[in-house]
């Protein structure tokens, strides 16, 4: 076993051991009792038909971390559908951190949507396509937020690196507390090959499952005063690992294997879409 390997197996049964339960760290926040929450709190259902999706939230706030979760996504005629794991602040001007899996016809594979939003300003989609059946079995999806960078992982297979790059103008979410937000919606107008294929209502209800929930930050608490989001000095020996978490090699040369092999749009190489030039943080190293 590569050693590669056995250190992913390590972090996944790390990642399972520490698992919390959805009764204690959620609410169900629409749906119309769409969602279920299964397994004493171990597993949460989504569901979605003709008349309503359904979606969930982390009852508190978060400013930086690290958020797990694993997913097992709509199987077979998905198309239309659109299951999300992401970040978002509240009130105007927003910030947000995308996990978004937009579904696709029978046999198809999912695309796996991913954006960065910093003062309501987005337009920073990368997509993939995952090397592996996501709706057979439940995957681990990361978001790695800290003051230096985003990193997104499935397995913790680092899928994407958006770094803070404020010094070069580019707006970074360093600020906004955010919850994390999770649903399963109908986006047919655009979720599938730019909305040519269409829901098959037949086929619903659509379910997705959502399980071993982990979410490992710095908890922001509603004060009389306000917001607050507790120390951010912890450092040294006692500093949590999201805090300045870095590519080793290996995790570099998964990246270029992921971008090379399972990208399929990047919105630094879209000149149509951009004529005026691409931003300028696409000539920086993404590692």
């Amino acid at each position: 076993m590569s050693r590669l390997l056995l250190s992913l197996l390590i972090m996944a049964g790390v990642m399972a051991a520490s698992a919390g339960n959805f009764y204690n760290d959620v609410d169900v926040t629409w749906g119309d009792g769409r969602a279920k929450i299964l397994e004493g709190g171990r597993t949460l259902s989504l569901n979605l038909d003709q008349y309503s999706g359904s979606g969930f939230q982390s009852k508190q706030m978060y400013l930086f971390g690290r958020f797990d979760m694993q997913l097992k996504l709509v199987p077979d005629n998905s198309a239309g559908t659109v299951t999300t794991f992401f970040l978002a602040s509240e009130g105007p001007e927003h910030d947000e951190i995308d996990f978004e899996f937009l579904g696709n016809a029978s046999g198809q594979p999912y695309t796996v949507h991913t954006n960065v939003y910093s003062k309501g300003k987005g337009d920073k989609e990368q997509q993939f396509q995952l090397w592996f059946d996501p709706t057979s079995a439940f995957h681990t999806y990361s978001i790695v937020w800290n003051p230096q960078k985003i990193i997104f992982l499935v397995d913790n297979i680092p899928l994407r690196v958006f770094n803070n790059n404020k010094g070069l103008g580019i707006p970074f979410p360093e600020n906004k507390p955010m919850r994390v937000l999770c649903s399963l919606w109908n986006a047919d107008d655009w979720a599938t090959q730019g909305g040519r294929v269409k829901t098959d209502w037949t086929k619903a209800p659509f379910t997705a499952y959502y399980r071993n929930v982990n979410f490992d930050g710095h908890a922001c608490a509603q004060t009389a005063s306000g917001l607050s989001c507790g120390s951010q000095s912890t450092s040294g020996a006692n500093a949590p690992a999201w805090k300045t978490q870095e590519l080793d090699g290996n995790a570099r040369n998964r990246l270029r294997w992921v971008h090379s092999k399972h990208m399929i749009y990047n919105y630094c190489a879209d000149n149509n879409r951009f004529p005026k030039g691409i931003s300028v943080e696409c000539s920086k190293s993404k590692f």
